[in-house]
């Protein structure tokens, strides 16, 4: 964790903004006290199959379930 003035964050934002990408926490003061904090963003979580996409694969059934319950 680093800490850094508030005029250190207006000269060098990117900087400091790439810092916090890479992981490391940088906590921002104004005379002395922390007043905020850059902390970087977590990873989203992996994603799902897409389903629709898969179920539309699938081979279709010519068969009508009906027509066994209720032979012609």
């Amino acid at each position: 964790m680093k800490e850094i003035s508030i005029q250190e964050l207006h000269n060098d934002t990117d900087q400091w903004v790439r810092l916090a990408a890479a992981r490391e926490r940088i906590i921002i003061t104004d005379g002395g006290q922390p007043i905020a904090a850059l902390t970087p963003i977590e990873p989203s979580p992996k994603r799902l199959p897409d389903r629709e996409a898969k179920i539309n694969r699938r081979s279709r059934i010519e068969i009508d379930s009906a027509d066994s319950i209720f032979p012609k």
